[in-house]
């Protein structure tokens, strides 16, 4: 079982190479081309729009045709998408294969968290989830990184992409791994939602656009403050860096005391950091490094302590579609992040990524605020763990209600032996 998860985790790492090269790579090539800002927030909105149609239509196309042809086919076209950049360097066309790559990594998250819940036990089922989440990190951080290895303006790094991707095949399509079941659909019923976490709905939507504007114009901001291609990479990966690093001793502290108190502070720290960013001088530094790897540690663990909110108040039965409800409110942000922040930046200032980020999550502070006044955590009588989980499909959301439930049931098992004696 150890050699199949190892199996299926070089074949992410691989994966997520590729990934966070072209998602660095895209925003800094688009304005070689001369795409203006708001063309390269259309083409971030419509990666999100794609990802969200995948999440839904996913789950048929897995059923109908398995696992490793789900994964090889697209995998396939989001290598043959990476190379089609370079040949047709058009607006239009960029935004198209975008969306067409949403959807292409959408079914792959989808199929490798399929096949790494399969391949866990009730012991390791945690153990494993975090070791998925450190290597999605650590790879994204040298994807990005390898935007050094050649000029943005020629084809290599495209093909880099595409070889990539094209090689996270090799594992997946040669192994002996059973098949699992299919994975679970992805399902929104915004109301019920809301009424069921007001926090975690609206904490949802928040946090994708920020998410989505981020990743998209973060390497744009960075351009226009000056900032050489190496000045570009360290800045997105130390983002990065800050929330890996974050990410565990925030959620083991929002598990102690009422969740809401750690989002809400999370927020004011984003908003300081964002508005230091803002006003960045044109020139690079520590200082602007420092500062984002901050900016990563208040931002990046809001999405799991959103959502271990959520389930804090979601029946045991309805973890996996309370997430994978959310994961879609999530990418409603997402696609309207970018297309709303990319012409204010072109029209005004490209510090307005941040100052707009720092807005909205000034909104959700109060918003949440108001909400712990209006609902004492006592009202949710079982409270989740924190656990870290990706933006990546409703697939991983099995292997932390499963982990869940193991905990649930050895916990049960000590309190019986407790009162046996």
């Amino acid at each position: 079982m150890r050699n199949n998860i190892a199996i299926l985790l070089v074949g992410t790492a691989v994966l997520l190479l590729g990934q966070g090269l072209l998602v660095t790579l895209l925003p800094v090539r688009a304005a070689i081309e001369g795409f203006s800002t708001t063309w390269i927030g259309y083409m971030g909105g419509a990666y999100s729009g794609g990802f969200a149609i995948g999440c839904m239509l996913g789950p048929r196309l897995v059923r109908k045709v398995g696992h490793i042809r789900a994964f090889a086919g697209f995998a396939a076209m989001a290598a043959a998408g990476s190379l089609v950049y370079q040949l047709l360097p058009t607006p239009v066309m960029w935004l198209t294969i975008r969306g067409l790559t949403g959807i292409c990594f959408a079914v792959l998250f989808m199929v490798i968290e399929s096949w790494l819940n399969e391949q866990s036990s009730n012991e390791n089922r945690g153990k494993v989830l975090s070791l998925y989440i450190i290597v999605m990190n650590v790879t994204t951080m040298g994807g990005q990184l390898m935007l050094n290895l050649s000029d943005p303006a020629r084809e290599t790094l495209f093909v880099f992409c595409a070889i990539l991707i094209c090689f996270s095949l090799v594992p997946v399509s040669l192994t002996s791994i059973k098949e699992p079941a299919p994975p679970p659909f992805a399902r929104v019923n915004v109301a019920a939602l809301y009424r069921l976490s007001p926090v975690g709905f609206l904490g949802c939507l928040i946090f994708g656009m920020v998410d989505g504007s981020f990743w998209t114009l973060g390497p744009v901001f960075a351009q226009d403050r000056g900032f050489s291609i190496a000045g570009i990479t360290i800045f997105m990966s130390a983002f990065m860096l800050g929330g890996t690093i974050s990410q565990w001793p925030i959620g083991w502290i929002s598990d102690r005391i009422d969740r809401r108190i750690m989002i809400a502070g999370c927020c004011v720290g984003t908003i300081g950091t964002g508005l230091s960013l803002a006003f960045l001088p044109t020139h690079e530094g520590v200082y602007p490094f420092i500062i984002a790897c901050l900016h990563g540690a208040f931002m990046l663990p809001l999405y799991a302590l959103i959502l271990a909110h959520a389930n804090d108040f979601a029946p045991q039965e309805k973890l996996v579609e309370t997430s994978s409800g959310l994961l879609l409110i999530f990418s409603g942000g997402a696609i309207a992040g970018p297309v709303i922040v990319g012409p204010l930046m072109e029209q005004r200032d490209a510090g307005y990524l941040f100052l707009v980020m720092s807005l909205v999550f000034g909104a959700l502070a109060l918003f949440v605020l108001y909400r712990i006044i209006r609902r004492p955590i006592s009202e949710a009588t079982d409270r989740a763990t924190f656990v870290p989980v990706p933006k990546s499909s409703q697939a991983v959301y099995e292997m932390e209600t499963d982990d869940e439930v193991s905990m649930v049931y050895v916990d049960q098992r000590k309190s019986d032996r407790r009162s046996a004696r």
